[in-house]
């Protein structure tokens, strides 16, 4: 007998009992689900709840489920909160990674200015930019990653004035020497400076 077959024997009178974590439409939602073409982890999950749901114990669905402590800890705790209809909101297996595509297409957005993409601000923050990528991508870094990504690209959100380079070259030329002061006056009679001041 394989454990599917076992768990929907379990289940098939399930729908009528009074469980301790779900609402009857809950349960329903979920056996229904359970029929159809699920991958392996999400049927886990499902068969993880229900079976909470039932009573049995964290030991007892880690060895009908084959699943690690962890895994049953965690959607044991989701239906008890009442969240059992976001066991397919949690994506399988490990998260996405940065590709070469997700990195140019970072640089090629801090090249640019945000308005250039519909935003009302001047300059990226990395904030914004993780933001931004997760829309295209689906890819969620934060902004401390972002900003580590950029620092290994060269990059930065902060803004690189050129207009102070160019300043700061207009003022080097404008600078005045001591050299080039001339007098106007010359004093005709020496200056001195008699610092002993005598009290009688």
């Amino acid at each position: 007998m394989t454990q599917s077959s076992s768990l929907d024997r379990i289940f098939a009178n399930y729908e009528f009992t009074e469980g301790k974590f779900l609402t009857p439409f809950q349960r329903k939602k979920l056996l229904k689900n359970l029929q159809s073409d699920l991958q392996r982890e999400y049927r886990r999950r499902i068969e993880i709840m229900l079976l909470a749901d039932m009573g049995k114990s964290q030991a007892h669905i880690c060895e009908t489920i084959c699943c690690s402590q962890e895994m049953a800890r965690y959607w044991i705790a989701v239906a008890q909160a009442g969240m059992a209809h976001k066991w397919h909101e949690r994506p399988v297996g490990r998260p996405k990674v940065v590709n070469e595509q997700y990195l140019q297409r970072l640089k090629e957005l801090v090249s640019n200015s945000p308005r250039d993409y519909g935003y009302p601000f001047k300059s990226w923050t990395a904030l914004w930019l993780s933001k931004h990528l997760m829309k295209e991508f689906g890819i969620d870094i934060c902004a401390r990653h972002i900003n580590r990504l950029l620092k290994k690209m060269g990059l930065s959100t902060r803004q690189r004035s050129e207009n102070k380079h160019i300043n700061m070259d207009k003022e080097e030329d404008k600078s005045i020497k001591i050299y080039d002061l001339q007098s106007r006056c010359q004093p005709e009679t020496p200056l001195s400076f008699n610092l002993i001041q005598s009290h009688k």
